[in-house]
């Protein structure tokens, strides 16, 4: 099951206001729907709603549109990113969950779109099992946050706020 919220502040609709405001995605894969419950030793109690209200928060103090996904599917997430391409999204910012050492599919599809993305993870990746040391996504990257806990997509939103505004 998938997930779709958006910040629809009257901000940029505004009289006067004919400027299009930056769009972002936030993707979620894979049990990152289980935040909050899901070892919380590892992944800490915030659940996706607590990130997404902050982020929400910080993108429409900024003036940007933000736009949150989860799905446990790497089909859905596929065909979230093609139909992003079309909506003029600017940035994407992706914690793949386990897809970060399994898929190959997704990170093709984000170079297909030529979407800059930042790959978040909550937990520190290296400190973990072997398998997870690697990530097919970190190579195509403009960035990756890693084991900052929820705070990563907070400092990963600020460096796609920053983008935007530089492009």
């Amino acid at each position: 099951m998938s997930k779709t919220t958006s910040n629809k502040s009257k901000a940029g609709s505004r009289a006067g206001d004919s400027a299009r405001r930056a769009r972002i995605l936030v993707l979620h894969g894979p049990n990152l729907n289980l935040l909050g419950r899901r070892e919380p030793e590892v992944y800490g109690y915030a659940t996706l709603a607590d990130i997404h209200a902050i982020m929400e928060a910080r993108a429409r103090a900024a003036g940007v549109q933000i736009e949150s996904f989860q799905s446990n599917s790497e089909g859905e997430l596929i065909d979230r990113i093609q139909a992003a391409a079309a909506e003029g999204i600017e940035f994407i910012i992706i914690n793949p969950g386990a897809y970060s050492h399994t898929s190959i599919a997704i990170p093709d599809a984000l170079r297909g779109v030529a979407i800059p993305y930042i790959e978040v993870h909550i937990s520190n990746i290296f400190a973990r099992e072997t398998f997870r040391h690697h990530s097919h996504f970190s190579a195509s990257a403009a960035g990756v946050v890693c084991g900052l806990g929820v705070q990563g997509y907070e400092l990963a939103l600020d460096a796609a706020l920053l983008r935007i505004s530089q492009a």
